[in-house]
């Protein structure tokens, strides 16, 4: 049997066709790799916000970050999941140019939510255990508020290549879209100097200062009847803290691989290398149910009754 790409002439357009030097067996490598990424990431998300409705004492301030973030991972994979299976298997991005703007724009978009999710939970456990306000608690509203400006101000600043401010492009292996990181044009650096200030090293610094800040108070309230008191705070911190290793592992060698090719526009990489940082991004989103449902005792809880459910109705 021949597969469509196989029949296609080897081209510079990946559009019509795929690219030179390429075999199939690469692109179907990686079409195996989104489609188990992508089935797993819909399946754990969606479950994670299905039981979050479903069970009245999850829906805490906690908890709309985390499903905040379940959402941004499941909308990640159903736009760019979906799409680079069905590009990879076919070898090419037979889908057209919009269908490209498209996967770049929501890939970016949803990843940089999750992103600042994740500052937002930091935040969260450092106003939580800190306290910097006082008695001050954190309430829905405030919860809310921050899911607000996550989405919002992630728009913001990745919807400018839509309009012309850098752009949304097909990559070098020719079957995922994602920024211009090679331009040598000044107005599209400009465009990734200020991407990465405010969608990288501004949620890291959030990160890394509220967890300063939560080390040395805990390590004040080791000892004693306060130690005790906190120990749930403590132990939801280290499920933040792992979520957001987690992520980083994920996303940090796309962002390393961007920040050198906007420096060396010019460098030569095979494209099936420079391909494995933006794909491997892609499966943060199957960590974080993960590490949610087994280092959180009341979902861990949830999670269980619900699949008892299911099995008792199967069973019926």
């Amino acid at each position: 049997s021949h597969t469509v790409a196989a029949e296609l002439a080897p081209t510079n357009d990946p559009f019509s066709g795929p690219i030179n030097n390429i075999a199939q067996w690469n692109f179907t490598i990686l079409a195996v790799l989104m489609f188990v990424v992508t089935a797993l990431s819909l399946s754990e998300n969606f479950l994670v916000m299905f039981i979050t409705f479903k069970f009245k004492q999850l829906r805490q301030p906690l908890n709309y970050i985390i499903v905040n973030l379940a959402i941004a991972d499941f909308l990640v994979s159903i736009t760019g999941g979906l799409i680079s299976f069905l590009t990879n298997a076919r070898g090419y991005f037979f889908l057209g140019r919009w269908a490209c703007v498209l996967e770049g724009f929501a890939v970016t978009y949803f990843g940089i939510v999750a992103m600042w999710s994740l500052a937002v939970l930091s935040f969260e456990r450092f106003f939580v255990i800190c306290r910097p306000l006082g008695n001050m608690r954190l309430q829905a509203k405030h919860a809310v508020i921050g899911l607000l400006f996550v989405w919002t101000f992630s728009f913001v600043w990745t919807f400018p290549p839509v309009l012309g401010w850098n752009r949304y492009t097909v990559s070098k292996i020719g079957t995922t879209c994602e920024p211009d990181w090679y331009s040598n044009n000044m107005t599209s650096h400009s465009y990734i100097i200020t991407f990465f200030v405010t969608c990288f090293i501004l949620p890291l610094g959030v990160i890394f200062f509220c967890y300063g800040k939560l080390l040395r108070k805990l390590r004040k309230v080791s000892h004693g009847r306060l130690a005790t008191a906190r120990k749930p705070e403590r132990q939801v911190t280290r499920m933040v803290v792992v979520m957001i290793v987690a992520f980083m592992v994920a996303w940090t060698p796309y962002a390393t691989f961007a920040i050198l090719v906007t420096i060396y526009p010019t460098i030569e990489l095979d494209p099936r290398l420079a391909s494995i940082p933006a794909f491997f991004s892609k499966t943060a989103a199957v960590y974080n149910p993960i590490i949610y449902v087994f280092m959180n005792k009341q979902f861990y809880g949830c999670w269980m009754l619900a699949c008892l459910s299911i099995m008792e109705r199967a069973g019926k």
